[in-house]
């Protein structure tokens, strides 16, 4: 209990109170809210649209406990302090705390740290302001039209498609973005082309160059132009060299983590943000207790602080050398409308390296953080910088060919980070043959290779999080939420780390498209985030937005009642009978994904979970394995006889076995490492290089 000395301060989580109250001493006591504490109803609507949509806020169901502490400590307490985080949805929390606390929301009550340190939170301490009300009405801005968005459309879907659906201002134009992509790969025709390659020797120097001039654009013709490169001399006629600099990448934003941690680690978004969470709210770390180790994770922006920079820069030359240092500090821009309050993501302090604390992480907190550290850190170091050659060889009778080469000379800040990429890239030659123009140069061999044009590539987490982020739809804190949400719902499937649209998926977005056109329009909800931007900039009041919105909003939602006709879903049969009943089953989707339900629901209530044979036999037993789904979505392996056979394991097994002690092997795959066998036996371990691809594998692509 906080005597009539000490001072109450509030924040969200039980972990952040917990590391907090060891910086502040006695005279505080540190409490956590758990998050919202009211919110708009769930059983209706939650605003008076007649009275100029006032909400009608509620206490959440499952907080009257919590609530009732927080009266009764700050009753007692010398003053109360609201520390919840510093955005739109933190200062909401604060100004309903005020409101069910009686506390003045203009009084200097509200205090904000982007970092849990003993610096930056006794320093907020120390200048507390009043509650920010543009903050908090940009978020009841979006709460109240995302509310009106969901409980006027979604019924509608309910009745005309199936019950248990939902629409959303960004989950809609997310789903609409991935079932267009799946249209642009279905309608696409590829077109055939073919590179011609020589193999060149230039004195002892050997390298490649790819024919240009003239184009081949058929089997004949890359044939023809073969057979006259090995009858041609070829020299030299154009030679340059020059030097190219890479710059290093700006610190981490929310997207940017969402997108690299998908990338180099294959976590989810919502994984990366619960991750990212953990470090940001603080660490048991051993000899030093509960430490934030990161800054606030909700942000885009690439702005650092001054004290940041100069501790970067004093580490930089004393753990690389003063090579590694740039004169003067990288300064980053970030992108049009970025938030600016909040710095990038970045280590709390850059002399508590990864492998310092490793000991009292997870693997994946040591990942994580390990990632935004050296990201932080390279962002301060000096580019990397290449010797480059670009060289045309021609034939007397016209053809050229093209070679560019380029050598890294110095590592600059990839000694610490390289940026990963979507997709994968392949890197030009690392020797230089240093042409000379007139030089001849020999040609030993030349092969023609038809390719074709591939169709666009399918969303993954990464990919999406920066189509939506380009395009300036949803911010920060909402790409993970929408990702998990259409993946709820059923609209769309994640396979090997690709996004697919369902069938429910698109024809929700066909309905969509075709009645609430600008609720999927990118330009209009990409318009609508600009606007609460602007009410939070104070140039716009909130329900002005909601007003400009309704009006024609209302008048789709009248439309589409009397337009939209219902349609039939008809279930997917499969080849399983129920066990209980003998019918046919067939696929539904649940929370966890697809299941089979007997096709007489509701008068039987048969289920099995789908089973998907790997073509691998069960170790202990010789029976198929299974992949399965777990309750969290993650796959693993089992035997299909279970319970009798007890065989699981979360990595892949394959059909060879370990040649050095006999064991089972699994497979294991890294961008980095490519895909190799790893036995299965913690006390042998061996590992042998895998194929690209097992028979089992290709079947199920």
């Amino acid at each position: 209990m906080a005597t009539a000395k000490q001072t109450l301060v509030i924040v969200e989580s039980p972990t952040k109170a917990r590391t907090i109250e060891k910086f502040l001493g006695r005279k505080y006591k540190v409490e956590a809210c758990n998050g919202h504490v009211r919110d708009l109803p769930k059983s209706q609507i939650g605003m008076d649209i007649e009275n100029d949509f006032e909400p009608k806020y509620i206490t959440i169901r499952g907080r009257g406990e919590v609530l009732s502490r927080l009266r009764h400590e700050a009753k007692t307490a010398a003053r109360v302090l609201l520390a919840t985080d510093p955005d739109r949805e933190g200062e909401a929390i604060s100004w309903h705390l005020a409101h069910i606390l009686n506390i003045d929301p203009a009084s200097p009550c509200r205090v904000e740290f982007h970092e849990i340190t003993s610096k930056a939170v006794n320093e907020a301490i120390k200048h507390p302001r009043a509650v920010c009300m543009p903050l908090v009405d940009a978020q009841q801005a979006r709460r109240v039209l995302d509310r009106l968005v969901g409980y006027k459309i979604s019924p509608l879907l309910w009745v005309k498609i199936k019950k248990g659906l939902s629409a959303g201002r960004v989950q809609s134009v997310a789903t609409r973005m991935i079932v267009e992509r799946e249209d642009e790969i279905e309608s696409f025709i590829p077109e055939e082309y073919w590179d011609v390659t020589a193999q060149l020797a230039y004195g002892e120097k050997k390298f490649s160059a790819k024919l240009f001039r003239p184009e081949v654009h058929n089997e004949e013709e890359a044939k023809e132009a073969v057979s006259h490169l090995r009858e041609q001399p070829l020299s030299v006629v154009d030679a340059r060299t020059s030097e190219r600099k890479k710059n290093p990448p700006p610190p981490f934003t929310t997207p940017n983590l969402q997108q690299e941690a998908a990338r180099k680690l294959h976590f989810t978004t919502a994984k990366t943000m619960q991750i990212a969470q953990q470090l940001y709210e603080g660490v048991e770390i051993q000899g030093e207790g509960a430490v934030g180790l990161i800054t606030y994770i909700r942000t885009d922006s690439v702005r650092l602080s001054d004290e940041a920079i100069s501790a970067a820069r004093a580490y930089i030359p004393d753990q690389y050398g003063p090579a590694y240092l740039p004169e003067t500090p990288n300064i980053y821009k970030g992108r049009t409308r970025a938030q600016d309050a909040h710095e990038a993501i970045r280590p709390t302090d850059v002399t508590r390296r990864p492998e310092a604390v490793k000991a009292s992480l997870s693997r994946d907190q040591y990942n994580l953080y390990r990632l935004i550290y050296l990201r932080f850190l390279s962002s301060q170091m000096t580019p990397a910088l290449y010797d480059t050659e670009t060289a045309e060889i021609a034939s007397p009778d016209g053809m050229r060919l093209r070679f560019y080469g380029e050598h890294k000379k110095f590592s600059g800040f990839t000694l610490v980070y390289e940026e990963g990429t979507d997709e994968e890239v392949v890197s030009p030659e690392t020797t230089l043959p240093r042409l000379k123009v007139g030089a001849a140069v020999e040609l030993s061999d030349a092969a023609a290779e038809q390719h074709f044009t591939q169709p666009p590539p399918r969303y993954t987490e990464a990919s999406l999080v920066r189509a939506l982020e380009e395009k300036g739809i949803g911010r920060p804190s909402t790409y993970a939420p929408t990702i998990s949400t259409i993946i709820a719902r059923g609209y769309v499937t994640r396979e090997k780390r690709k996004l697919y649209p369902t069938l429910l998926g698109r024809m929700v977005t066909q309905v969509m498209r075709d009645h609430f056109a600008d609720i999927v329009d990118m330009r209009f909800t990409a318009d609508m985030e600009n606007k609460l931007d602007e009410i939070e900039e104070e140039n716009l009041p909130w329900k002005q937005v909601i007003r400009d919105f309704y009006g024609p909003f209302d008048d789709m939602l009248k439309k589409a009642e009397q337009n939209i006709e219902k349609v039939k879903i008809a279930d997917e049969v499969s080849d399983e009978t129920c066990e209980l009943c003998g019918a046919p089953m067939v696929y539904k989707m649940g929370r966890y994904g697809r299941f089979l339900a007997c096709s007489r629901f509701p008068d039987c209530r048969g289920t099995k979970a789908i089973q998907v044979e790997i073509g691998v036999p069960c170790p202990l037993c010789g029976a198929p394995v299974l992949e399965k789904t777990s309750r969290k979505g993650r796959k693993f392996y089992g035997c299909k006889r279970y319970p009798e056979c007890d065989f699981v394991s979360w990595d892949r097994p394959v059909a060879e076995k370990c040649p050095v002690c006999g064991s089972y092997m699994t497979l294991k795959e890294s961008r980095k490492d490519g895909r190799w066998y790893l036995c299965s036996n913690e006390a042998c371990r061996h590992r042998e290089q895998a194929p690209d691809s097992s028979p089992a594998e290709s079947a199920e692509e």
